[in-house]
């Protein structure tokens, strides 16, 4: 039993860990009245962009030539620039042309995950140096910058860290106040003096950064690898975490993790194929009934923010 849970905690916690900042991201979106449900695009941009800045650094120097703090400069900063422009693109979308927010983060999904795997095989194509039929891409020079072995690696530190700053920036914080008096009545943060759009572009964009260094942890600790990445799960999940914790970060931790073992439990355990492929239902079991509990409790606390999903028009004041 104990050498199970000795295997089993760390691969919880990698698995986990996109989940927590998918989530982490998405909570301090929707905190500002965004809903995006453009987090596994996103999330997906974020993981091609590290993947491509770790592939041309590692193509123009030699994997023996790497230098430590570039090998995992390039892939984060990467990371943070394609997810910035994806932010940026929804906020100039649903705040500044007051489009639907629904359809736009439906959209921008559609979209990164298209992109994602358009340049992942144009990447698998260049990484090829003869006739070779390999349909996978390693970043062998960056991936040991992130992580070894088992080990979840400096970044899941990163994760928790902002998970916990999130939740005490929210709760603590003027500013954080003031972000969830935009999210609950923009009208009356607006009459207050509050910058209403400052607020909702700088909350979703740095959500937006967030979320993406959860797909560059599923390719650099998860994976390892860019092979057809079912990132999207992750995303689709993360999104579902928000509301099981009921817009709580630091919640998020335990979720995150509890739920990145469920998604590997099958796999840990001596069961015919059959079973494991019947485990691997089960954290999207436990999301709809969990779901289903959280919207049947009336308290405020537990409620989304009241402006959710809900475009403001400022001459309606």
């Amino acid at each position: 039993m104990w050498e199970f849970l000795v295997a089993f905690i760390p691969r919880a916690i990698v698995n986990g860990m996109p989940l927590l900042f998918g989530s982490t991201g998405e909570i301090l979106t929707e905190k500002s009245g965004n809903l995006n449900l453009g987090i596994p695009g996103i999330m997906f941009v974020g993981a091609i962009a590290g993947t491509t800045g770790a592939f041309l650094y590692e193509q123009s120097v030699g994997a023996a030539n790497m230098n430590a703090w570039l090998g995992t400069l390039i892939p984060v900063l990467s990371c943070l620039v394609g997810s910035f422009l994806m932010g940026l693109l929804y906020c100039f979308l649903t705040v500044t042309l007051r489009a639907n927010q629904n359809v736009t983060g439906l959209s921008l999904t559609i979209f990164g995950t298209g992109l994602a795997n358009f340049l992942g095989g144009t990447l698998i194509k260049l990484a090829k140096t003869d006739a070779s039929s390999a349909s996978s891409l390693t970043i062998s020079g960056s991936l040991k910058y992130f992580s070894a072995g088992t080990d979840p690696g400096w970044l899941a530190y990163v994760g928790i860290g902002i998970a916990i700053l999130v939740s005490l920036f929210l709760r603590y914080t003027r500013t954080g106040l003031q972000l969830r008096a935009v999210g609950e009545n923009p009208a009356t943060a607006d009459a207050a003096g509050i910058n209403v759009t400052r607020y909702k572009y700088l909350a979703t964009i740095i959500g937006s950064m967030i979320a993406g260094l959860g797909g560059l942890y599923y390719i650099m600790v998860s994976s390892q690898t860019w092979s057809e990445p079912k990132i999207d799960a992750s995303g689709w999940l993360a999104i579902a975490l928000v509301i099981f914790t009921t817009w709580r970060p630091s919640l998020s931790i335990f979720a995150s993790i509890g739920f990145g073992g469920l998604l590997i439990l099958g796999t840990r355990l001596d069961f015919a194929t059959e079973m494991k492929e019947l485990f691997e239902l089960v954290p999207y079991v436990v999301t709809l009934i969990v779901l289903i509990i959280v919207s049947l409790r009336k308290k405020r606390e537990n409620q989304p923010p009241q402006s959710l999903g809900l475009a403001y028009f400022r001459e309606e004041r």
